[in-house]
């Protein structure tokens, strides 16, 4: 199962291999276009290479007067392999190496992205305020995530335990909202869609969550009636377990933390679950990238 402490181990993986298409290298760094607790076949996105969104393989460039071939001198996924080593590698575990969103990620943070490691709270809730972020620029459906310390507060207070957490927020402008979960030793997601009036919960080794859907789905009814003051027809509303033939599963007892994540990422921007097992290294060093520089490939 997925805890909160730390695994033993990192395997490595292979290189990335391309470049992305949209980043440049400079003297200030990486530039693309514009565009926790503390703890099988391939597809579009799947390889052991770097493949971000887009790619483009390094272009050769004709050299003046045509006379021969030359490749650039460093390319942008060695750069990319070179940072992501060195913020998995040996250096003080309180170090921050990356700050926002009100939170800190420290390089013992960033290390529970190394393989066959538990993911914390904090990697998970800076990566779903990544999600919101790139929604919010990109022109995905409005969304909104909670941190991985909403439910468990929900849970053992009720609502009024949480009614200040959405100061400033009104849920009901969003179209979907994300809310991780932590039982015990392991992550799953609840995604509530606003849009489909559904609630439905993904869990990576096939548990199911009607209790946790349910009381999520009394706290919508509670925020509507005291922020809005508008009853929800709770027969309208569907909770649903999602089943394991219907989304990838993991098959060793580390991932979960990734799949929640990755879970998100792909219903944040309304595309089928397509990812698998497989792809789990490369989605690990992925993201040590992107939380170091606060961007989603």
């Amino acid at each position: 199962m997925c805890n909160k402490q730390l695994d033993p181990g990192l395997v490595p993986e292979e290189g990335f291999g391309v470049t992305a298409r949209g980043f440049s290298l400079n003297s200030e760094g990486y530039n693309r276009r514009p565009s926790g607790r503390r703890h099988s076949k391939g597809t579009a996105e799947s390889s052991s290479l770097w493949r971000p969104q887009e790619q483009a393989v390094t272009e050769m460039v004709s050299e003046e007067g045509g006379k021969g071939l030359r490749r650039p001198h460093c390319t942008v996924e060695e750069d990319m392999e070179r940072e992501i080593s060195n913020a998995l590698g040996h250096g003080p575990q309180d170090e921050i190496l990356s700050s926002a969103f009100k939170l800190r990620i420290t390089r013992g943070d960033i290390q529970t992205l190394k393989n066959y490691h538990w993911l914390n709270d904090e990697v998970i809730n800076f990566y779903m305020n990544l999600l919101v972020e790139r929604n919010k620029k990109q022109g995905y459906p409005a969304l909104h995530a909670f941190s991985t310390f909403f439910y468990p507060k929900l849970k053992s207070g009720g609502y009024q335990a949480v009614k200040r957490w959405t100061k400033g927020v009104n849920l009901f402008e969003q179209e979907l909202i994300l809310v991780p979960i932590h039982r015990k030793v392991h992550w799953s997601l609840v995604v509530m869609d606003l849009r489909k009036k559904c609630l439905k919960y993904l869990d990576s080794m096939g548990q199911k969550g009607h209790r946790i859907c349910e009381i999520l789905l009394q706290y919508l009814q509670d925020e509507s009636k005291t922020k809005r003051n508008i009853d929800l027809n709770l027969l309208e509303w569907t909770r649903y377990s999602m089943k394991p033939h219907e989304i990838p599963q993991q098959l060793n007892g580390s991932d979960c933390g990734m799949f929640t994540c990755k879970y998100a990422d792909y219903i944040a921007r309304d595309k089928p679950i397509t990812f698998t097992q497989h792809q789990m290294p490369l989605f690990r060093k992925k993201m040590v990238w992107e939380i170091l520089h606060q961007q989603l490939l």
